[in-house]
């Protein structure tokens, strides 16, 4: 093994036992406890199961996680192991992967816009591959770090959807004038970087991208650059239900790749998907700390509700919120407002990336017999701007009851939170999937292991659809 990750990490589930059941379990322990602070629970076989699915489909691209997204120490440690490089956007970022040993060649300062001391401390550290994409930053690099090795950012329009505020990137007409400029300042570019957004993403746009890409290589190969690393940004979905357009994703590229940058030409490919590898799997529990009810003219919208699938674990605290009215008066007439124990400034930062709201879910089935209310939900109170979803069905909630959301592991977890202490992570892996990481990285099997036996689920949260019986045959230094 790499030593970034071992089993004091995480707590070791046996096969078949879910994440549900895990978070059951802690929270009857937090309700006898009286605790009612929001936690995440973590499963790391289901990023492992990610990762191979991500080589399967994908065999010319090397992954590099962009640290934004999820920062938590289980999932940089893993990822260290499986042998993935990250993308980092400031010194704290690169500071915090370096911090368990990750080395410098591993490290994409991927930031467009970086503040010179930041990338002096780049230059400190040995971090050396960069981007840029306009003559300011390029000037800026020249000065503070002229061993970097830089990529040239191109936009690339992605879809009808894309937020241009947030697409970063040159026109091809300015391309050649940057690659003059850099050759006048004496930096060295390595190759060509786009990024097509994480939301409303269509499978082709790879494919216009990598067009676009081969003639701002072409400009550099005959500016007398060194073209030789391409990079493909991020934009792959990171929910089981998505599976077959990250198929379709794949073959696009993988396609492109082919006509644009065929294998043998000497063109690295890497990538930065991030939610694709820790959005299922986190589940957030957090917790009703106030209720109030608004006028039912109060718009609402056609969200459903999940009823939830874990039995009941703890009873409804005994007092009334401050913030109820009179029980069942209006009967089905109610609309309700519940805040909750996080918000956007904590693990449901997640909304400001235009990330929908996963649909909540109670870890109790509500009485048949209990109408369902119009409900919204709000973060802690003291925040008026803290909305995170409008229009639901919920049955009547009491203050301490919990609510559950999955999918909640991309860009709820950072690493200079905003709002304070982050949610308590509780890391958890199936055995069977740290025997996979072992047997990926090329460790003798034990005996009692078998080829059937690692074909086997590899989360302890999800069954897989299909075996992924991948091979061992390069160590993690072939993989970055």
């Amino acid at each position: 093994m790499n030593g970034y990750l071992n089993e004091s990490n995480f707590m070791m589930v046996e096969e078949g036992f879910t994440t549900r059941d895990l978070l059951e379990n802690l929270l009857v322990e937090l309700c006898q406890a009286g605790d009612q602070q929001a936690f995440f629970v973590a499963d790391l076989g289901d990023i492992v199961k990610k990762h191979l699915q991500f080589l399967k489909a994908l065999p010319r691209v090397k992954p590099f996680f962009p640290l934004k997204c999820n920062s938590s120490d289980g999932v940089i440690r893993l990822l260290a192991e499986l042998g993935t490089g990250f993308a980092c956007t400031n010194k704290a970022e690169i500071a915090r992967v370096q911090s368990i040993g990750v080395p410098p060649d591993k490290i994409f300062y991927s930031s467009p816009c970086k503040q010179v001391a930041h990338i002096k401390y780049a230059a400190s550290h040995g971090v050396q591959l960069m981007t840029f994409d306009n003559e300011v930053e390029l000037s800026k690099v020249a000065r503070s770090h002229p061993g970097a090795r830089m990529l040239l950012g191109i936009a690339a329009d992605s879809s009808p959807s894309a937020h241009p505020i947030m697409m970063f990137g040159t026109t091809l007409k300015s391309c050649r004038h940057l690659l003059e400029t850099a050759k006048e300042q004496a930096v060295e570019v390595v190759g060509v970087s786009f990024h097509l957004g994480s939301r409303g993403l269509e499978p082709q746009a790879f494919a216009q991208a990598m067009a676009a890409a081969q003639l701002a290589f072409d400009m550099g190969t005959e500016l007398g650059f060194q073209m030789h690393l391409l990079d493909i940004g991020g934009g792959f979905p990171g929910t089981e239900d998505t599976r077959a357009r990250f198929k379709e994703m794949a073959a696009v590229i993988n396609s492109a790749l082919d006509l644009y940058f065929p294998d043998g030409c000497g063109v690295e490919i890497v990538a930065r998907p991030g939610r694709y590898y820790v959005t299922s799997a986190f589940t957030l529990a957090a917790t009703v700390t106030a209720r109030e009810e608004v006028p039912m003219e109060q718009p609402g919208s056609d969200g459903g509700w999940d009823g939830g699938t874990i039995p009941a674990m703890c009873p409804t605290p005994p007092e009334p919120s401050p913030c109820s009215s009179p029980e069942e008066d209006s009967a089905n007439k109610k609309s309700l407002v519940y805040h909750l124990s996080d918000g956007i400034y904590g693990a449901f930062s997640c909304l400001l990336f235009d990330t929908p709201c996963p649909t909540p879910q109670l870890p109790k089935r509500p009485c048949p017999d209990h109408p369902s209310h119009s409900s919204s939900l709000r973060g802690p109170l003291g925040h008026a701007d803290d909305r995170l979803a409008d229009g639901l069905d919920l049955p009547q909630l009491q203050v301490g009851d919990w609510l559950i959301f999955e999918d909640m592991g991309a860009y709820t977890v950072t690493t200079s939170p905003p709002g304070g202490p982050q949610p308590h992570i509780t890391y958890a892996m199936s055995r069977m999937a740290w025997k996979a990481v072992q047997l990926f990285l090329g460790k003798p099997p034990q005996p009692e292991d078998d080829h059937e036996s690692i074909c086997t689920p590899l989360s302890c949260g999800w069954e897989m659809a299909e075996s992924l019986c991948v091979t061992p045959v390069f160590a993690p230094a072939g993989i970055i």
